[in-house]
């Protein structure tokens, strides 16, 4: 635990959350997942891993788009270990965000935070 009574984040959680991912795509995508994963591959891993962060970056363009950037951030992740607790501290904070919006909305998808009545 840390002096903020949370567990110290790890790049061995970032490496498990993504396995745990990895098993819940398709076969075929878990082989290729697989093969872009060995250490072999990095001239390519690297790659991609740029054109992703380009193409986020130039999300307001046709086809291109921001959910671009965290996979070729994750994807570079592999190979410059810096990045691993970054990316599992934001992918916790994701989580409970996600958490405490699922949490606020009633199960007909209504909003139950009381409203502002100057609005």
């Amino acid at each position: 635990m840390n002096a903020a009574g949370g567990t110290e984040v790890t790049a061995q959680d970032w490496d498990a959350r993504v396995d745990r991912a990895c098993t819940k795509l398709p076969e075929r995508g878990q082989r290729m997942l697989a093969w872009l994963r060995e250490p072999s591959r990095l001239p390519v891993r690297v790659l991609a891993a740029v054109l992703l962060i380009l193409g986020g970056l130039f999300s307001i363009l046709p086809v291109l788009g921001l959910w671009m950037l965290p996979l070729g951030l994750a994807l570079l992740s592999q190979d410059v270990p810096a990045l691993k607790v970054p990316m599992e501290k934001a992918a916790r904070w994701i989580e409970r965000t996600w958490q405490r919006w699922r949490g606020r909305a009633t199960p007909s998808g209504t909003d139950t935070t009381e409203r502002d009545p100057r609005i």
